[in-house]
């Protein structure tokens, strides 16, 4: 039931809120299979700039239905931010079939619309 909300989620265009390990794990093997940008959001709910960003993000996910947005509470999943080495909220870390291929760091708006772009069309 859950992966098919995150599916019908996926087709809305909405930001994939991920709680587990395996639903992070599901969401990656999801976005690699499709060959789709996944931007992923490193976020904290104590975080200043992280709520300031999150609308912004939701907006981009409603337009934007062709990328997959997931966001990843490094106070819930300690294990996954700690594998990706993240420092600072919020960090955004673009992927391409499986890889890094680029990373925002900051409630950067302009800069993270820009590399959103830039990565759709490579």
């Amino acid at each position: 039931m859950a992966a098919t909300a995150a599916a019908a989620a996926a087709a809305e265009g909405v930001v994939i809120a991920c709680h587990t390990e395996e639903a992070w794990n599901l969401q990656l093997q999801k976005g690699n299979e499709s060959n789709k940008l996944i931007v992923v959001d490193f976020t904290a709910s104590w975080c200043g700039p992280c709520r300031f960003i999150s609308p912004i993000l939701v907006d981009l996910a409603k337009k934007l239905p062709n990328v997959t947005f997931l966001k990843v509470d490094v106070d819930e999943l300690k294990s996954v931010a700690m594998d990706w080495a993240i420092e600072a909220m919020p960090t955004f870390m673009f992927l391409k079939e499986g890889k890094i291929v680029d990373k925002v760091v900051g409630a950067k708006k302009e800069e993270l619309q820009e590399k959103i772009a830039k990565h759709m069309t490579n």
